[in-house]
């Protein structure tokens, strides 16, 4: 499945997002919304699980949006019972850009004691390592998804029960995961012990649920009751509410710190923070690192908003709409033909031209990848009669790929792995191009110091190439780990 937009690839995308409820009526509606707040982090395919006393388990998998696929009558009601779990997604492990519904979460199984269905956020680093050695020991493989790898891992623990064969088999998975499962009567979350991926707990009546993000439990009128904490495994069911432990030996904590910069919702809490709070505060100390003379501060709509707010408050310099959004691009143009890809990225912005003529312009996006969305808003910015074009980002340079759980191109096809920001200004043909630096990153998530040299407090590895879990797949396929300033 190519791009929902054909210039999509010039951003990083989450790979998917997690939801799970026990404990309430018709827990598959409940998921449905859930899934819907996450279609941000995936819009590929959805899938949802779920099981009735009676009927048993449940599940439907579709390609496309939770709002086109799981609102029927017809579907919601084939996923009867109090308790389920679904997953959003957009593939970073798998057939990429091919997907076939048998890579479509969650998946399920059927043990010896009973039936348990996972969805997984985040990627698992040794998958290729687990899979070769499962296939030589007589696992079939459904899926080319490395999420399979914690179900077939589960079949062959020796554990007595299913929360300690899923304990079992994570303790073999490198990399980054956030799960959530479900048994027949209790409901499972997990996140990895770095914590990379997000997992939070809410209360909804007398039910529980769990989600990639806390704008997922608004949703549904939950209450937020807190994250889930890097190396925790809870266990939920309605009569017994939540059983917590940590199964892995404990590590500082490495949370992923673009999920701050883009992925989460901006209505989203992160670390006891207020995302849109948090991209303020990016913006502003953008601001202070990087001033320019300009007339107005414009954000790349929409990621870029709360930053391009940020930059303004602190400069002084007019905020201003100079570039509206297309809200209903949807997947019309999913399979556009050629004259339609050559309008790239009109399709989906358009210049404010009254705004923008003769003025000094500040342009203030969220990351710079390969830079070829950046190269077209410029064209747009200047056709439009502008002035000046000064891009501001509020993220360091992408120098690395992310092995984690997020969609990143080849280090090669990454502007700022070859070239410089003077050389990154050059190309994009701006008056200016600068990027918060690290250490500003950091202050504004909340670390007043900075980074630790020694202990960064946060995964930043897509801008300083030091990954905190050995990419060991890919490693075994020729990439380097080297310092990001060789």
């Amino acid at each position: 499945m190519p791009p929902a937009h054909p210039f999509d690839d010039d951003k990083l995308r989450e790979e998917c997002g997690i939801f799970g409820v026990v404990g309430v009526k018709d827990a598959a509606n409940f998921v449905a919304l859930g899934l819907h707040a996450l279609q941000h982090r995936g819009q590929e395919a959805g899938g949802i699980v779920t099981h009735d006393p009676e009927l048993g388990f449940n599940s439907a998998r579709r390609f496309g949006y939770v709002r086109d696929n799981f609102t029927s009558s017809d579907v919601m009601e084939s996923l009867p019972g109090p308790i389920g779990i679904g997953h959003v997604r957009y593939s970073t492990a798998g057939s990429k850009g091919q997907t076939a519904i048998r890579d479509v979460q969650p998946f399920f199984g059927e043990f010896s004691m009973g039936g348990a269905a996972i969805a997984h956020n985040g990627n698992i680093t040794n998958a290729n390592a687990l899979r070769r050695e499962l296939i030589e020991r007589g696992s079939i493989f459904q899926s080319s998804s490395d999420s399979e790898c914690i179900i077939h891992l589960m079949a062959r623990s020796l554990q007595r029960n299913i929360p300690e064969r899923m304990e079992d088999a994570l303790r073999r998975v490198e990399g980054a995961f956030s799960v959530v499962a479900m048994t027949r009567t209790k409901l499972i979350g997990v996140r990895d012990p770095l914590g990379v991926r997000p997992l939070v707990l809410g209360k909804i009546g007398d039910g529980w649920c769990l989600a990639s993000e806390t704008c997922a439990l608004d949703i549904i009128g939950a209450e937020f009751l807190r994250e889930i904490e890097p190396g925790e495994m809870v266990v939920i069911n309605a009569q017994n509410g939540v059983e917590s432990h940590f199964p892995f030996r404990r590590q500082p904590s490495k949370f992923c710190i673009f999920e701050h910069v883009y992925f989460s919702r901006p209505d989203s809490i992160l670390g006891g923070r207020s995302v849109y709070e948090t991209r303020e505060a990016i913006g502003r100390e953008l601001a202070k690192e990087s001033p320019v003379e300009a007339d107005l501060v414009c954000p790349v709509p929409d990621s870029g908003t709360p930053a391009a707010i940020g930059y303004s408050l602190e400069s002084g310099i007019p905020y201003a709409m100079g570039i509206i959004r297309n809200q209903y691009m949807g997947r019309t143009f999913i399979e556009p033909t050629e004259q339609i890809r050559n309008m790239g990225v009109r399709l989906k912005l358009n210049v404010n031209r009254a705004l923008i003529e003769g003025k000094r312009v500040i342009l203030v996006d969220d990351s710079v990848v390969r830079g070829t969305t950046s190269r077209k808003i410029k064209e747009m910015i200047l056709d439009a009669g502008a002035k000046e074009v000064h891009f501001r980002i509020a993220s360091p340079p992408t120098a690395w790929p992310c092995f984690y759980g997020v969609d990143t191109p080849q280090r090669e096809k990454l502007l700022a792995a070859t070239m410089t920001e003077e050389e990154m200004t050059k190309h994009l043909a701006v008056d200016s191009l600068k990027f918060i630096s690290l250490d500003g990153l950091y202050r504004a998530v909340g670390e007043p110091q900075g980074r630790s040299k020694d202990c960064p407090q946060y995964c930043d590895a897509c801008f300083s190439g030091e990954y905190p879990v050995t990419p060991a797949d890919m490693v075994e396929q020729g990439f380097k780990m080297q310092p990001a300033a060789e």
